[in-house]
């Protein structure tokens, strides 16, 4: 009781954390609440915040991130001073010290609910669109990948290439088309609409690499951050992954399938090759596993020039292998289950069933 009347303060703010906890899990499960909450709370605030954070050049997120390690590291440091000099009183204040952290830990994850978790119980892409994951067949498989093939072979000439073959577009000129690629989706799906604004360049992208990521969304700046040190073919498809987020689709696979769309329906040769060869590797992989005969013969059908690309990208990413980038994957993936996505990491791999369900009819008949 003394350790409470002490910290009484602390001890609110732990109550105030785990009641909008428990309120955010009981409303959850009522889907006309959570769209509620999106549309009039948690959107506004993610684009006002994006729109302030759009007049700084560099990424706001990664100053917070450092920002936040120094904070941890200096209250850590303090808190163990604090213990040292408290003498008679060390246990007392080393449990005050982890019940503020637990409480500021707390209050981050209370926010992140209800800015962004938010996002994974309200209308999805494929409710709103009527485009359904449906179990795939393999003849719909095989001709859908080998369509994506064919347009890789047509767009593959159309950007510029390194001497030794190599997709070579500057940065530069990816990001500054950025901001227009929706406008062939949103005409395709009005509810896409949205003013975007040019994604960030991650200072430590390298880093990013280490943990096996090409980009992510944060909601507390409502920006959307791009490693730049991952192979460029795959930049621009990326980009429109993230500005996928920006709409407020939670779901990685759909917002896989959405830069597929968005990249190749952009007008743009540069989005559209990367967006073709973005969709051409989910496809890919999923027929191997089920057909690898198949596979390779539509693998053979691909000039050198792709072929190149994609064994740059995948020597890339097999430099990076190793147990910090499994550590990170296997985190981010216990975070997606925590939001209700079943398969975790693993339902990047049904966006095989979303282009199949999408693409199957124009295949064939182009096929």
């Amino acid at each position: 009781m003394t350790f409470f009347k002490t910290h009484r303060k602390l001890h609110i703010w732990l109550l105030a954390d785990l009641m909008l906890l428990a309120a955010f899990l009981l409303a959850r499960g009522h889907r006309q609440w959570m769209n509620a909450w999106e549309r009039v709370v948690s959107a506004p605030i993610r684009r006002a915040l994006g729109s302030l954070c759009d007049r700084l050049s560099f990424s706001v997120m990664e100053v917070l991130y450092v920002l936040a390690a120094v904070l941890v590291l200096a209250y850590v440091v303090w808190s163990i001073a604090a213990v040292v000099r408290a003498r008679g009183r060390r246990k007392r204040r080393a449990c005050s010290a982890v019940l503020g952290a637990a409480c500021a830990g707390l209050s981050i994850c209370a926010a992140t609910c209800l800015l962004w978790g938010v996002c994974y119980y309200t209308d999805t892409f494929q409710d709103r669109s009527g485009i359904r994951a449906e179990e795939v067949s393999l003849p719909d498989l095989t001709a859908v990948t080998a369509w994506f093939a064919e347009n890789l072979a047509e767009t593959a000439d159309q950007v510029p290439r390194d001497e030794n073959g190599l997709f070579d577009v500057s940065l530069d000129g990816i990001f500054a088309e950025s901001t227009d690629i929706y406008e062939g989706a949103e005409d395709l799906f009005s509810f896409l609409e949205f003013e975007d604004q040019v994604p960030k360049r991650m200072f430590f992208s390298r880093l990013m690499s280490a943990m096996n990521f090409t980009g992510v969304y944060f909601a507390f700046t409502g920006e959307s951050n791009i490693n730049v040190d991952a192979p460029a073919c795959l930049i621009p498809s990326t980009i429109a992954h993230e500005l996928s987020h920006q709409r407020g689709i939670a779901s990685e696979q759909e917002c896989n399938f959405l830069a597929v769309l968005a990249s190749t329906t952009s007008g743009s040769p540069v989005y559209a090759y990367s967006g073709w060869l973005m969709g051409y590797i989910h496809l890919g992989n999923a027929l191997y596993r089920a057909d690898p005969e198949a596979w390779q013969a539509i693998r053979d059908s691909l000039p050198d020039t792709v072929r190149a690309d994609l064994a740059y990208n995948n020597a890339y990413w097999a430099s990076f292998e190793g147990a910090a980038a499994d550590a990170s994957q296997k985190f981010y993936d216990t975070i997606l289950k925590g939001y209700g996505q079943a398969d975790g990491i693993r339902s990047y791999g049904t966006v095989v069933d979303l282009l199949v369900a999408y693409y199957r009819d124009t295949a064939r008949t182009n096929g």
